[in-house]
């Protein structure tokens, strides 16, 4: 007889956005992962396969997968301003970490269009010499762009690496994209979508 328990039912949903394929895996919880676009749409079905075996494609998700597709999709259309939009997603987070629990937790409340480093997340921890930790658990992110790493920086606002496909240039597309739906005038006038 076997002691482990049962592994959680897991929905997987890819969906287009008007930077690629997305896809969200859910337990009845709440979100487990989410993927922004890899190279192409097979990719991202792929990464999220490799990331989550269990988890069984679903037509038909429930209420928060829905309305997460569609914070989503406004988001990366740069036709959201309100980061609260994502925020009412629910995170199934019990894979996680108490500390990255936490950094992801603060990282959720950046507004759209706004920057935080990971020296800042990591004062608002009471933590000040964590932001390497910081950086790490947001390297770990499960859930972009749900909880959006994209918005934490290096000091003083410099770019530093991205773990999703494209790296730091897809970081700076989603920092582009947030700027000008929150109407912040942005330097270099480039197309959002390329």
């Amino acid at each position: 007889m076997s002691n482990t328990a049962p592994l959680p039912l897991l929905g997987l949903l890819c969906f287009d956005t008007a930077l690629g394929r997305c896809a969200l895996v859910w337990s009845s919880e709440g979100i487990v992962g989410a993927q922004l676009p890899e190279e192409n749409a097979r990719a991202t079905r792929d990464r999220m396969r490799q990331r989550f075996s269990t988890a069984q494609e679903k037509l038909m998700p429930p209420p928060f997968v829905q309305q997460a597709v569609q914070g989503i999709q406004r988001l990366l259309a740069g036709e959201s301003a309100d980061h609260r939009e994502l925020l009412a997603v629910p995170l199934d987070e019990t894979a996680l970490p108490t500390f990255n629990r936490c950094v992801l937790a603060l990282t959720r409340q950046i507004p759209v269009g706004q920057t935080r480093s990971y020296g800042d997340i990591a004062r608002a921890l009471g933590q000040p010499g964590a932001a390497r930790a910081v950086g790490r658990a947001e390297a770990g992110n499960p859930f972009a762009p749900i909880v959006p790493c994209h918005r934490v920086t290096g000091a003083a606002g410099q770019g530093v690496g991205f773990s999703a496909h494209g790296g730091l240039h897809t970081k700076q597309r989603l920092q582009l994209i947030e700027a000008r739906a929150a109407g912040q005038a942005t330097a270099v006038q480039q197309s959002l979508f390329d």
